[in-house]
């Protein structure tokens, strides 16, 4: 790998990483069996799409409980007040159009053995071969001051896009000019490794421009920043100087809803507005169907295939993975993720060989205030020796410093991967 960092990103923007995964053009043929995606993200609805692209002759049907795609890459920026959820928000027609059957529903129950997927609705699906990508659920029992749906109304998590999103804006807008912000992230892994510092910087880009007297306090259960460190740093420091009040090492206990505290092991923090992200681990359907073999958290894969270690004939994608080494959980490799397993659910329905050097590329952006944005990047590929993905050093790396043009790149990126997703 000689590529270097720029021909790197401007690549990135430009294809979105379309061209990670070989050797699937020409696929076709007659009927080559029945496929059940579970999870419209940005796995699922990858590997939905590009089942279809590859091989038009599979019958493809996706399971996903909202009509709409929200994406979570830019929701930040919603925070930020420097783009609106409907910029962010898409349906599905596109991957009607391709030949995709969307059921909208709840998977509820897998049976691995009758290959079958049931329903909310009392329906059930017939599989061939299962992929499941259902994203994140998160795990209230360590946090019994939000267990109650009362307490999850009003101390948001906003990390899943959406309504919540739109609701953590409408408090930070009705939040005085003095008052305090307190955003709570887990140790990792959690859903997107930059995604708080990155949100952290939206909300005080509004702050300063709307309320400068007001405070942020980053409750980081982590002992330091685990991403792009010296430019979020940076940037709080040449933006934000004496707005952000960064706290490592933060072991939470609970949260005192009615009183607005965090409660940590050696203090309390008290905020006008708390946006406490609990831990989280592989939506619930992965739990049921017996996919999680970590932590009680995350579900193993095979590298090559994407196939669970646990589940045969069922395939995971995204958020929900026990990662490999030096692999965050993003939308870009959820993305790769789901087009090394479509190529090998086409080439196992086929009776073809499996692609034996498969190659993931991932990159992530944050804004650091409304125009100038920062990225990391990197580039794993599969190694036989070890049956594991592996990151490729000197492939990739960080910004130099934050800038205008990364968030045109930026932006590139995220309508690319929307298109690659969902057109």
């Amino acid at each position: 790998m000689t590529i270097t960092r720029r021909e790197f990103v401007k690549w990135m923007a430009a294809s979105s990483g379309a061209a990670a995964v070989a050797g699937c053009a020409g696929m076709g043929g007659s009927a080559a069996g029945r496929v059940v995606v579970v999870g419209g993200g940005y796995g699922g609805a990858t590997a939905a799409r590009y089942l279809k692209l590859w091989s038009p002759d599979i019958d493809v049907t996706m399971i996903e409980r909202n009509d709409t795609f929200v994406s979570c890459p830019i929701s930040n920026l919603v925070l930020g007040g420097n783009t609106q959820i409907g910029n962010i928000t898409f349906g599905y027609d596109g991957l009607r159009k391709r030949g995709v059957n969307i059921v909208r529903d709840d998977a509820v129950a897998v049976d691995a053995g009758a290959r079958q997927v049931r329903l909310a609705s009392g329906k059930t699906l017939s599989y061939d071969r299962l992929i499941v990508s259902p994203g994140i659920d998160f795990m209230y029992d360590p946090v019994p001051g939000l267990k109650s749906a009362d307490a999850q109304s009003r101390i948001l998590h906003a990390w899943k896009a959406g309504p919540q999103t739109v609701a953590l804006r409408k408090q930070l807008e009705a939040m005085p000019d003095g008052g305090v912000y307190v955003l709570y992230i887990q140790v990792a892994p959690y859903r997107c490794p930059p995604g708080p510092y990155e949100r952290v910087c939206q909300v005080a880009d509004y702050f300063k421009k709307a309320k400068p007297r007001s405070k942020i306090i980053l409750l980081d259960g982590n002992p330091d920043i685990v991403s792009k460190k010296g430019l979020f740093v940076a940037a709080w420091n040449n933006l934000y100087k004496g707005m952000i009040d960064y706290r490592p090492n933060s072991e939470l206990q609970d949260v005192d809803v009615k009183g607005m505290t965090v409660k940590l092991t050696f203090d309390n923090v008290k905020g006008d507005v708390l946006n406490v992200v609990p831990p989280h681990g592989a939506g619930q359907i992965a739990h049921q169907a017996g996919l999680v073999t970590a932590n009680q958290r995350w579900c193993g894969v095979d590298w090559l295939t994407m196939e669970s270690v646990a589940v045969k004939g069922v395939h995971v994608l995204g958020d929900a993975t026990l990662a490999a080494p030096v692999m965050p959980k993003s939308a870009s490799l959820a993305n790769q993720q789901a087009k090394v397993c479509a190529a090998a659910v086409i080439a196992l329905l086929k009776g073809e060989p499996v692609n034996q050097r498969p190659v993931m590329m991932n990159t992530c952006y944050s804004f650091v205030d409304s125009k100038n944005v920062i990225h990391v990047a990197s580039v794993h590929q599969y190694d036989a020796a070890q049956k594991m993905t592996l990151v490729v050093k000197g492939a990739g790396g960080v910004s130099d410093k934050a800038s205008e043009l990364e968030g045109t790149y930026a932006w590139g990126w995220a309508r690319n991967m929307w298109g690659d997703a969902l057109g």
